[in-house]
């Protein structure tokens, strides 16, 4: 009797071994940050620039009161992909932490003794997440890792040459915490563009402020449906 109690026991360990663990959909907020030219810079160069995006990306949540000990950090060479709380404050991440991130960009900037200028872009973004067993999976961080890298933001971050940080927002998040009023936002202040990567078209708003506007290279991204509705027009 004792061995078979004893066989069961193994049994048992072994299939729950063997169990995957359930997954959880939640929604969070997520960021992302892409170092400008990182790969054309020597391996001395992007140890040091990695350096400073860290303690620039520190300091500025810290000054927006934000903690990023609670932050899922996935680091990705010359970028990052973090998946924050649900429940911080919208506006706080959207008004806040890109204006003390452009800051501590440009003092670090300042104050470097080795010539290097880091630029960056960052992406933001509000939607679903699964963490898998290779980190964070699911739409949200495949869209807010495309709008990082969308050309139109990299034209961007080149046509401001005196500046070191740009930012896009999704559409989601630009209608959810944007368009609320909340944290001095507006709207008026973004500027939405789009484009096709890898079959699928991705939508995200470009923060401008007060400052000039280039000419639009892609007139339909401000109303996507605006080029459908046109040819609807003209068939009827």
């Amino acid at each position: 009797m004792a061995t078979i109690e004893a066989h069961d026991e193994r049994t048992a360990r072994r299939e729950g071994a063997g169990t995957v663990p359930r997954r959880e959909l939640t929604y969070r907020f997520l960021a992302a940050v892409d170092i400008e030219g990182f790969s054309r810079l020597n391996a001395r160069e992007q140890v040091a620039a990695q350096d400073r995006l860290y303690q620039a990306l520190e300091l500025a949540a810290g000054r927006s009161g934000l903690d990023r000990s609670l932050w899922q950090r996935e680091s990705r060479g010359d970028s990052e992909l973090a998946i924050l709380p649900g429940d911080i404050d919208g506006p706080r991440l959207v008004a806040d932490y890109p204006r003390h991130l452009a800051a501590a960009l440009r003092q670090g900037n300042e104050e470097s003794a080795d010539g290097l200028r880091l630029r960056v872009r960052l992406a933001l973004h509000h939607g679903a997440v699964v963490t898998g067993g290779f980190g964070a999976v699911g739409r949200a961080p495949i869209e807010v890792s495309r709008l990082v890298n969308l050309k139109p933001l990299r034209r961007e971050l080149r046509r401001r040459r005196d500046e070191d940080l740009v930012l896009i927002v999704s559409t989601a998040l630009h209608r959810e915490v944007v368009e609320s009023g909340f944290g001095g936002l507006d709207p008026a202040d973004f500027e939405p563009v789009s484009e096709v990567v890898k079959g699928q078209i991705f939508y995200g708003h470009i923060y401008y402020g007060k400052r000039p506007r280039p000419v639009r290279s892609n007139p339909s991204a401000k109303r996507p449906w605006s080029s459908l509705l046109g040819r609807l027009r003209k068939a009827s």
